[in-house]
């Protein structure tokens, strides 16, 4: 063996001379290092004695690192070990598509030396340039061809092997399929397809586990997942990326490359579809749906949106709608984290309340638990003059709104529709005044004028008074509702009291909009 490796050579010189100064007789060696381990020295063993040795794509990554770090190399002995090891890696790399993997596996007992002598990397550019080829131009025996239709998935064929493949290593695969002009959609599809696999176990396992070094693991991965994530337009779908925050939001990854995620989705979010919002949770008390990841995002949206983007930012707003109608019904989902979701866009996101309004009344009829103020908060984003007709008579009869809000909403109606149902009358008597004035005289048209002014000023006091009136009646409701009042229960009544009011009222003229 000393004749076929200078390491072992110099360790018995080295150890000879030390022992003779001891008066000993046998000289012992530890290779402690020695990559491959037993199985490793075992197979350099029988190459040195001459005996047989089966070379396997499992075994020559280890055996030719044990070589290198034994320094068996030709200068000692034609044909060496180091030598006989390469050209078989060689042979195996080029010519098999499995084995190429059995190789790449083996490594990862011996990552640093692998690494050093770039064995990983020759794996991984061969897997790469491969998988840019039609898989029968190399799939022999090895492969199944028949058994996939090259027409269909003939970019995606090898994407279920190369998800078995370490972290580090699938990098590697990726970065030589980036080098050698692999397209982004394909490359994102592949990433998508390994993190999909590992995204569960790794959830289930970070629940599970205590120890901090597996949970830090887990965080480095995700972090490098994001790293090499391709750029391009349409690469990486949102509800993956929308995954990958999560997953990076809960293993607490570093902030700045979960702001580019969230800047990432949010420019994404005008061609999303409501199904590509839904991120699961995985506590027992949580939501089914994680709200927040998507609060997130609509808001990093509304802070990147610009001023010639209105047509965009209401299909953002119906977006935002539709998935609030989606999740509304959850148990689980906290009311203010329905409300930051539901103010997370601007007032011009939507022409119509409507759907708004649906998700809100959905969400109070799951939650009959809420308080008063709870539910004032909620319906606190819900504007008048934005909703339908049909909306606004649908919320003067739902009694799971606050009172206060009901009241108002009344209120507006008869101080909005009243002046609408009279302008016609209003308009044709303007008109024969006048006609009868001019026939009169000058003098007598301004004396009626005079007149209908004066006692317009005086229907205008009458209806303040009325208000007042009206305000000091709803003082009174609130603090009734304060002290137990059942608002459900008297609140036909309290609606037939709004509306008797108004009607007693004698109106020719419109008012301001009575604040809400």
């Amino acid at each position: 063996m000393v004749a076929r490796s200078k390491y072992l050579n110099r360790m018995i010189i080295q150890n000879s001379s030390h022992e003779v100064q001891k008066n000993n007789s046998v000289s012992t060696i530890e290779l402690d290092n020695l990559p491959g381990g037993a199985m490793a020295f075992e197979l350099v063993m029988k190459f040195c004695y001459g005996w047989k040795v089966d070379l396997t794509a499992k075994n020559v990554a280890p055996l030719y690192c044990a070589a290198h770090f034994l320094e068996m190399t030709d200068d000692l002995t034609q044909g060496n070990l180091t030598s006989k090891a390469e050209a078989f890696m060689s042979f195996v790399i080029s010519s098999s598509w499995n084995d190429t993997f059995k190789v790449l596996k083996s490594c990862e007992s011996i990552s640093r030396c692998a690494n050093r002598l770039h064995i990983p990397k020759r794996c991984s550019e061969a897997i790469a340039l491969k998988a840019c080829m039609n898989p029968e131009a190399f799939c022999n025996n090895d492969y199944n061809v028949d058994n996939v239709k090259l027409e269909v998935v003939a970019d995606n064929w090898w994407f279920a092997d190369v998800s078995v493949l370490r972290i580090d290593h699938f990098i590697e695969v990726i970065e030589s399929g980036k080098r050698r002009g692999m397209r982004s959609e394909v490359i994102g599809s592949c990433i998508a397809h390994w993190t999909m696999r590992w995204f569960s176990s790794a959830m289930n396992g970070l629940e599970n586990s205590t120890l901090q070094h597996l949970t830090k693991l887990r965080s480095v991965t995700v972090e490098s997942l994001i790293r090499i994530l391709p750029f391009e337009e349409n690469s990486v779908t949102s509800s993956f990326l929308l995954h990958i925050l999560k997953l990076g939001s809960v293993m607490k990854i570093d902030s700045e490359l979960l702001t580019i995620l969230e800047s990432r989705l949010a420019m994404m979010l005008e061609k999303c579809d409501t199904s590509d919002l839904l991120v699961k949770n995985y506590g027992e008390d949580d939501s089914v749906y994680d709200v927040a990841i998507v609060t997130r995002v609509v808001k990093s949206y509304a802070a990147h949106i610009s001023d010639n983007s209105q047509s965009n930012l209401l299909v953002v707003g119906r977006l935002v709608d539709d998935y609030l109608m989606l999740v509304a019904r959850d148990q689980n989902l906290r009311a203010d984290c329905f409300q930051v979701l539901v103010e997370a866009l601007p007032q011009n996101a939507r022409v119509c309340f409507d759907n708004m309004y649906r998700a809100i009344d959905m969400y109070l009829k799951a939650h009959p638990e809420l308080t008063e103020e709870e539910r004032t908060c909620l319906c606190s984003s819900l504007k008048y003059h934005k909703l339908s007709q049909a909306a606004r008579e649908h919320i003067m009869r739902n009694d799971r709104l606050p009172l206060k809000y009901t009241t108002s909403f009344i209120l507006l109606e008869q101080v909005m529709t009243r002046p609408r149902a009279e302008f016609g009358m209003s308009n044709g008597q303007t008109k024969g005044r006048v006609v009868m004035g001019e026939s009169r005289g000058g003098s007598s048209w301004m004396m009626s004028s005079q007149k209908e002014i004066s006692m317009m000023k005086r229907e205008v006091e009458t209806m303040k008074g009325q208000l007042n009136d009206m305000q000091m009646c709803k003082t009174k409701l609130e603090g009734q509702v304060k002290k137990g009042f059942n608002y459900k229960k008297n609140f036909a009544s309290v609606r037939k009291i709004v509306c008797l009011g108004f009607n007693s009222a004698k109106m020719n003229i419109g008012f301001a909009s009575f604040s809400t």
